[in-house]
């Protein structure tokens, strides 16, 4: 029904991903497999309500209905087995921004913040342009997969500590963190007051085989000490039209979030957003499993691939989300040299390891949310440009 082979062709759309390359790497002939949005059409019952809206010539001041509330709390029951009531969801214009907000709102200058890298970049800022210091509870490399390390965890903790912000499934590792494992972490927070932030961005992006677990699901005590973090914007790329919530049952904590909010004046949204995120909600379902088994093709491929052809990267084997996180140690490069490689020997455009933090050296994130004929072309690239190095 829908065809994820179709070229999206988005030169020329004011795209940071094609239209910045040059930019960023320095060259524009590259395929670009960085940042993370998809390269698939928008769906088109998405599309339809879009222009639905639009043949109404009049934008202006608009409210969240009841709607909008409605398809979310549905679809997160229904994909995720989760009951969430409307006057816990928060409105955030992303995901970004709220791990912001939740910094001003639950922090003070001085206090210190956890973070579990390699990380998504801007959970770095988040804490330290607020001037809060960042505590590293690095991940741990186990049996060919990467695990929080309590013992690090419980041995960071001091009076200062009074937040710990986690990626859930985790982005760029591709971790979906087990109930046993969320339960670990939430047990030492509740020990040691620490308010934990889940971004569960990337919650709907869950390969076959693995169940994503809402952190807040796992009981009432747990979910009175989380602030949950999600979107739309990475299960359907919509990421341009700016329309995150933030999920509180603590209504201390929602009116100390939701004043922030109000205080920056950024709580309206806008109209397509809203009628993006009703439409995507509630009749995505189909579309996201069709997707989902796209995705998990290249993930296949990019691993028999570099078997086969490449065995100097080893694939780290994503349990969600459409990255994959590539052991490119072997061939002893720095950070730079590695982008440097990949950019100007085999012409494609991934993040480099260092910049989700430490443990990040020596690592590439890919992004596989794109064409099987983009990967394939992507990864003979990448062989020709290894081979010189043999």
């Amino acid at each position: 029904m829908w065809n994820f082979d179709e070229p999206a062709g988005r030169e020329g759309t004011d795209c940071i991903k094609y239209d910045r390359r040059e930019e960023i790497f320095g060259v524009k002939d590259v395929i670009p497999m960085w940042v993370a949005d998809m390269d698939y059409n928008t769906p088109d019952f998405v599309v339809e309500s879009l222009q639905k809206r639009l043949e109404h010539e009049i934008y202006g001041y608009s409210f969240r209905p009841a709607e909008y509330f409605l398809s979310m709390i549905n679809w997160i029951k229904s994909r995720h087995n989760w009951t969430v009531d409307k006057e816990w969801i928060c409105f955030s214009p992303g995901v970004v921004p709220a791990l912001n907000f939740c910094t001003l709102a639950f922090t003070q200058p001085g206090d210190s913040i956890i973070v579990q890298p390699p990380v998504y970049f801007p959970f770095f800022s988040a804490a330290e342009s607020h001037g809060r210091n960042l505590i590293y509870n690095r991940l741990m490399e186990s049996e060919e997969r990467w695990v929080m390390d309590y013992d690090s965890l419980i041995a960071g903790i001091d009076s200062k500590t009074k937040m710990i912000i986690i990626s859930n499934p985790h982005n760029p590792v591709g971790r979906v963190w087990t109930p046993e494992e969320l339960n670990n972490l939430a047990d030492i927070c509740l020990k040691n007051n620490i308010l934990i932030i889940s971004d569960e961005i990337h919650c709907d992006l869950v390969l076959p085989g693995f169940t994503h677990t809402p952190l807040a699901s796992l009981s009432e005590k747990i979910a009175e000490n989380t602030v949950t973090l999600i979107a739309p914007s990475k299960t359907f790329n919509l990421a341009g039209l700016s329309t995150s919530s933030v999920i509180i049952s603590n209504p201390v904590l929602r009116k100390s979030f939701n004043k922030i909010v109000d205080n920056l004046h950024v709580g309206s949204g806008n109209i397509f957003g809203t009628t993006a995120s009703i439409a995507a909600y509630t009749n995505g379902h189909k579309w996201l499993d069709a997707l989902l088994d796209y995705v998990d093709h290249n993930i296949e491929f990019v691993k028999n691939y570099c078997r086969a052809m490449i065995p100097e990267i080893i694939p780290v084997q994503p349990e969600a989300t459409y990255m994959i996180w590539l052991d490119c140690r072997k061939f002893a490069m720095t950070g730079k040299e590695l982008q440097n490689f990949f950019v100007s020997k085999a012409g494609v455009g991934m993040n480099e390891g260092s910049t989700f933090g430490p443990g990040g050296e020596g690592f590439m994130r890919m992004n596989l949310g794109t064409t099987h004929q983009t990967v394939m072309k992507a990864m003979e690239q990448i062989e020709k440009a290894v081979s010189t190095l043999r």
